[in-house]
């Protein structure tokens, strides 16, 4: 048998093994938006975040400089960004994730394919200080920026998701505190929310540094 159909196998059946756990409610749907979430340790199937992870990596020299002197810094929205991050870092404030999706909202929104020519393109805090970007580019830069707030990469997942409402797929980010309780950082909205008050999105996919998570919206009687 080729090795491909073998594959194309092995994932029907591990899918028809989760949709009939599922239906038998063997599994608690108290994931992200009420899903139920299978982890996956590697990330090496989403090749767009790793090489945004290599990017970040790469691009941490220029932070450093524009901290140390502000002449240092190559644009003025990296500036600006490095400004909002020490006065943060100040203040202690109880309102920073509010803070920090206010300040990354501002940045206007602008599509891959006329910033990249490409219809995906994911990326790093420079590039979107430099050109804006679409959502998934306000996700990782408020991923970014709360990390080096001291927020834990554990605590937090850029969740790529269905908008039922728009009918197309959305990024978010989701932070979590240590009761696991989760809050939304939309850029198509400044207020951040908690999960149970965000009622469009199903989530497909979710990420950070360590794993990635696959989401299965559980079956409800009748359906």
């Amino acid at each position: 048998m080729p090795e491909i159909l073998k594959h194309a196998i092995k994932k029907m059946l591990l899918i028809s093994s989760c949709l009939i756990l599922l239906s038998s409610n063997v599994f608690a749907a108290d994931g992200l938006f009420g899903s139920v979430e299978f982890e996956l340790r590697s990330i090496d199937a989403l090749p767009k975040w790793k090489s945004v992870l290599e990017r970040i990596e790469a691009e941490t020299y220029k932070f450093k400089a524009c901290d140390a002197d502000i002449r240092g810094c190559e644009s003025n929205g990296l500036s600006e960004w490095r400004e909002f991050i020490k006065e943060e870092k100040k203040s202690h404030s109880n309102s920073m994730l509010q803070n920090v999706n206010n300040f990354v909202n501002k940045w206007p929104y602008i599509e891959d394919q006329y910033n990249w020519h490409k219809s995906d393109y994911w990326a790093s805090p420079s590039e979107f200080l430099d050109k804006s970007g679409d959502c998934e580019d306000y996700a990782i830069i408020k991923y970014v920026t709360l990390k080096e707030l001291g927020v834990k990469s554990e605590n937090m997942r850029i969740a790529i998701v269905m908008d039922k409402l728009r009918l197309m797929y959305h990024a978010v980010l989701v932070v979590y505190d240590d009761k696991k309780n989760a809050v939304i950082m939309d850029s198509l909205f400044d207020t951040v929310l908690p999960q149970g008050d965000v009622l469009q999105y199903t989530p497909h996919y979710s990420v950070n540094e360590k794993a990635r998570w696959a989401h299965i919206m559980p079956f409800k009687k009748g359906e």
